[in-house]
């Protein structure tokens, strides 16, 4: 497949277009990491958040688009599959784009996790997860091109395609198992 026929190259373009200076992989990243912080997946609070980070709200197609983005999160995150599909550059793109793409899905991320993050402590492995994504996040432009970074990059992208199932999982069970106050 062309690069220029990706779904990453196709909402860049859409974004270039509109004005917008955000990249689809932060964008994509934000979605993420509220939704698994426990947002929800209501598409007004969404578009709120998304227009922070867009600097206001977005045009219509842009907004479209995101809506539909929101309903591909929520499936991924309510379905059986147990890995999300990340809207990063395709393999034809340069390894240093697609590691500046990874390192901004991961700001994404860590900000809409952090927007939504309730008061209560997260375990030790999902501290270990936020941990590891705010690392990734600053080797977004350490690597060069070559067999082992290629290696490297994917197994990367492997285990940011199953971390946030743990903290979905987690925070969604804190939301439902959360002991309502009783009265005295």
């Amino acid at each position: 497949m062309p690069i220029q026929n990706s779904p990453y190259s196709a909402f860049a373009l859409l974004l270039a277009n509109a004005g917008q200076p955000v990249s689809p992989a932060e964008l994509h990243g934000l979605l993420l990491g509220r939704s698994c912080a426990g947002a929800g997946f209501e598409i007004d609070s969404w578009l709120v958040d998304a227009a922070e980070l867009l600097g206001g709200a977005p045009v219509d197609n842009v907004r479209q688009a995101l809506i539909g983005l929101q309903a591909m999160v929520k499936d991924e995150l309510s379905g059986t599959d147990m890995a999300v599909v990340l809207l990063l550059p395709g393999d034809e793109a340069p390894l240093v784009e697609r590691a500046q793409a990874l390192g901004q899905w991961c700001q994404g991320f860590l900000g809409g996790f952090g927007l939504t993050a309730r008061a209560t402590a997260l375990s030790g492995e999902a501290v270990e997860v936020l941990q590891d994504l705010a690392a990734i996040a600053q080797v977004q432009s350490a690597l060069e091109e070559s067999e082992d970074a290629e290696g490297d990059y994917m197994e990367v992208m492997e285990y940011l395609r199953v971390a946030p199932l743990l903290l979905f999982t987690e925070c969604a069970k804190r939301a439902v198992v959360a002991p309502t106050p009783s009265l005295h």
